[in-house]
This record gives structure tokens, sequence and C-alpha cells, in this order.
């Protein structure tokens, strides 16, 4: 049995001191991590946490959105460098056996409970906005929620599309997962700016309807559609002006509706 990660003076009361399993780089700043999960830490699909690492002078700390789903045994968080951000350097750093510093209460409110009932859940995201529609869309309870998922990503050059990509491999191949989401899970993915196969902003892609005929749609439904939406400032301001004027009404867990949004956290 490999031994427990070792706990440092610096860590917070209450911390968790996780184990670092790998490091994957997508490209020159995007990379994930994978470690491991106490009992200790709950979290629900779609939420993030708090992680650091210890040092000489305190922990530093961030927060990033998880991408595993809240069933697995293991903790992916999905990351992009932010430049002049200390700990974004010594995150892409750590190796296999490295400590991560985990808070113990998760945040987010990307959860199915903020949405009323509905056959088609669309999660609709730009950059790292991606990391906690990585989680739901490889739960079962998201499919057992809903008939349908369709997870929609826009990126600027197409490296950046490299997780969700991978992601959707996963769930369409991947025995586990597909025995819940096969043949009902979807993923359209555009650029703004290096070539890829669909171009555009993905507001551009509703707007003009090229997304609905892609997947055989007229349009959102409010009798059937629940949105989550996660990423750039312009792409919330844009999906909230296009989900009211299609008749959703914004939720929260207090009082579900039909869409609910949140920043990308993650870069």
């Amino acid at each position: 049995m490999t031994a427990s990660p070792t706990r440092s003076s610096f860590f917070p009361e209450g911390a968790l001191a996780e184990r670092v399993l790998s490091v994957r780089n997508h490209d020159d700043r995007l990379f994930s991590i994978r470690t491991t999960r106490q009992r200790g830490f709950r979290f629900h699909s779609g939420q993030s946490a708090t992680v650091g690492l210890p040092n000489a002078g305190g922990p530093a700390i961030r927060a990033c959105a998880i991408a595993s789903p809240a069933w697995q045994r293991e903790l992916e968080f999905y990351v992009a460098r932010r430049p002049g951000e200390g700990l974004s350097d010594p995150l892409q750093q750590l190796r296999p056996g490295d400590t991560l510093m985990l808070r113990p209460k998760p945040a987010g409110t990307l959860v199915r409970d903020a949405l009323l009932p509905g056959s088609r859940l669309w999660l609709i995201a730009t950059g790292t906005g991606i990391a906690p529609f990585a989680s739901l869309a490889r739960d079962p309870e998201t499919y057992q929620k809903f008939d349908e998922v369709i997870l929609t990503q826009t990126c600027a050059q197409p490296t950046g599309l490299s997780f969700g990509m991978a992601l959707a491999r996963g769930i369409e191949t991947d025995p586990l997962i597909r025995r819940f989401a096969g043949g009902r899970f979807r993923h359209y993915a555009t650029t703004t700016r290096g070539a890829s196969p669909r171009m555009g902003r993905i507001t551009d892609h509703l707007r003009d309807g090229r997304l609905f005929a892609a997947i055989g749609l007229a349009g959102f439904d409010p009798a059937h559609d629940r949105v989550m939406v996660c990423g750039a400032p312009g792409l919330i301001r844009d999906m909230r002006a296009i989900l009211q004027e299609a008749g959703l009404r914004a939720g929260t867990r207090r009082d579900p509706g039909d869409y609910i949004t949140e920043p990308a956290i993650a870069g």
C-alpha cells in the first residue's frame, strides 16, 4: 500500500494533502492534474475546489474546477496558466508523488439542483469553462435526470479543444461511461482564430441556427431545454440574452430555473 502524502506544517487546519498521480500538458498553457481523493472530500459534479502548494512562506492557493465526476475515486483538475500568477508554473511542474493541498469545502453553482426538470441539458463553455462540464457529462445522475446532453466548447485555437475532444471520445468509447451515456451525448466544438471544421463563436452558431440545424432542433424550448453556461464574461452576457429571448429563466439552488451561469475560474 502506498503511503499517504505528508502534511506540511503550512497547511491550514483541516486541509487535505492529496498525492499527485499525473500531470498532462495539453498545450503550452493548458494542463490537467490527477490526484488521490480522500474519503473526507465530498462534492457535487460541477463544483470547484481551492488547491495549493505548501512552501516556506505559507501555502499559495487558487480555485480550480473539478473535472472528475463525483463518483470517481481520483480527482482531476483542468488548469490554465495565468501570466504573472505565482502558482501557475509550480502547479504545471508537479510530478507524481508530489503533494497538492486541497481545502475540504467545495464551491460553485453549476449543479443539477439549480435546474428545473427537463429532457435536454446544454453545457456551453469557452476555454477552461469546460472543466465542470467534464464532471457533469461523466456522471450517471446527469443521464438519470436528462435524456440528452449537448456539450459545446469554443476556443481561440484548435489546441484549446484537445481536452474536450478527448473527453468526448472517452464518453463514447469507455465501457463504464458508455453504459449510461451511450447515444445520449453530443459534442459541438468551434474555434475563433485557428482553422477548424467549425469556425466562429458558439453564440453566433446559436443565433444563426447552425448549431440547432446540426443536431436536428428548431431552437431552445423552455419546456424541454435546461442550460449551464461557463466561460468568459462575454459568453455569459451573450448567452443570458439568447436564453432570455427564448423564454428561459435563470435559476439558483434555492430557486431552480431553466439555466444557470458561472464565470470560468481556471483562466
